[in-house]
């Protein structure tokens, strides 16, 4: 979960105080990494270069410990998770079909966040409900037996979820005419 902090008035002061908390050692470098991912929801490259320069860690070890880890991304998140099972249960009933069709569906390539910002779509080697396979979980909600048509049922929810919630706040009503 992301701090709520006022971050975008200074963002590097964010990180610096982070490293400094961690008194600029290079023992502690993966939980600066971490505390910097729990505040801005991912890891920027210029956040790599500015902990660089407070530790002295070169950027490309950074990098290197950002992308081993699974843990951390370098983009942010979208507002909706998507995580699709391929452990080998899964697999076999057909998950490469529903990453296709949530990935179409979604405009997010596994692994990547969708331009609109709503979806980030994940290939994952195992949720542990094999007997439900194949799998999906949707902002830490468990969906089994999954088939094509109910993965793009699951996008179009999510997406009719978004333009009933924006056009609520921009002053229209449900039906999306102009409130009186």
């Amino acid at each position: 979960m992301r701090k709520e902090t006022n971050l975008a008035v200074n963002p590097l002061a964010a990180v610096d105080a982070i490293v400094r908390r961690h008194n600029i050692n290079a023992g502690a470098t993966i939980p600066i990494l971490q505390d910097i991912q729990n505040t801005f929801g991912f890891v920027a490259p210029e956040v790599l270069t500015r902990i660089s320069d407070l530790t002295g860690i070169s950027e490309s070890e950074l990098y290197s410990i950002v992308t081993f880890y699974a843990q951390f991304r370098l983009q942010p998140m979208g507002k909706n998770i998507i995580s699709v099972c391929h452990g080998t249960a899964c697999h076999l009933a057909g998950a490469d079909k529903v990453t296709e069709t949530i990935q179409y569906a979604a405009g997010a390539k596994p692994g990547e966040t969708s331009e609109d910002g709503l979806f980030t779509l994940e290939k994952v080697a195992c949720l542990g409900c094999c007997s439900l396979a194949p799998v999906v979980n949707v902002n830490d909600e468990t969906h089994g037996r999954v088939t094509p048509d109910k993965a793009q049922a699951l996008v179009k929810a999510l997406r009719d979820a978004e333009q009933k919630e924006n056009s609520g706040s921009k002053g229209e009503s449900r039906n999306g005419q102009p409130a009186v």
